[in-house]
């Protein structure tokens, strides 16, 4: 399922200005798939559980990586959505942030690419954490505590009227993330379930008020 959204995704990608790109040569897709494989092939058995790589290097030749230029920071999003998409698919942990490098090679041919990956801890051996706001925006959570709410000082800035100015906060406790719902007064769902203090998993839908966005550790 991750390996077919994000075909779905690249369809949108390449329509328009970037649709010349991708008429023969190396396909952004085969990248993909090669991701998903080396991300297979590359877990390892850890305590809570299999833990994938979160760190992607793709060398490319110049004429490849010249195609791929003008959507070069885009498709790197998108590797590595569906990075953390198949993780969560197969239930793989991450022990540091997902990222995803592109780089050019002199000596490769045309169609010619190497993929690698690692497992690259973050600070604490921990992963770390983002909110994805309904325009895709991510909102990175880390050691520090962060508030969410109408008022332009939250560390997330939520301008809807049926958010409080102070509304909620998520804060890292040990490996984990709880969010607190800061006596609002039109409430805090996680998962459509309001809640007053609730622990985070990967993946959770988040409501503040009206306003939707998803929980992701990365």
């Amino acid at each position: 399922m991750g390996l077919q959204q994000f075909e779905r995704r690249l369809e949108r990608l390449v329509e328009g200005a970037f649709a010349k790109a991708f008429r023969g040569g190396l396909q952004p897709v085969e990248l993909g798939r090669r991701l998903m494989r080396e991300m297979d092939t590359g877990r390892s058995i850890g305590l809570r559980g299999p833990v994938a790589p979160n760190h992607a290097v793709i060398t490319l030749s110049v004429e490849d990586a010249e195609r791929f230029a003008s959507f070069a920071d885009a498709l790197m999003r998108e590797l590595a959505d569906s990075m953390r998409e198949h993780a969560r698919e197969q239930g793989y942990r991450f022990v540091g942030p997902v990222e995803v490098e592109m780089f050019r090679d002199k000596a490769f041919k045309r169609g010619d690419f190497r993929l690698e990956t690692i497992v690259r801890q973050g600070a604490g051996g921990a992963p770390n954490a983002a909110l994805v706001l309904g325009d895709g925006t991510r909102v990175p959570v880390g050691e520090d505590p962060i508030v969410l709410g109408r008022a332009p000082e939250c560390d997330v800035p939520l301008g809807d009227s049926t958010v409080s100015r102070r509304h909620a906060e998520i804060v890292r406790d040990g490996d984990a993330w709880v969010l607190h719902d800061l006596d609002s007064s039109n409430g805090t769902r996680v998962n459509g379930v309001g809640i007053k203090s609730q622990v985070l998993n990967d993946g959770d839908d988040l409501a503040v008020g009206s306003v939707m966005m998803r929980f992701e550790e990365n």
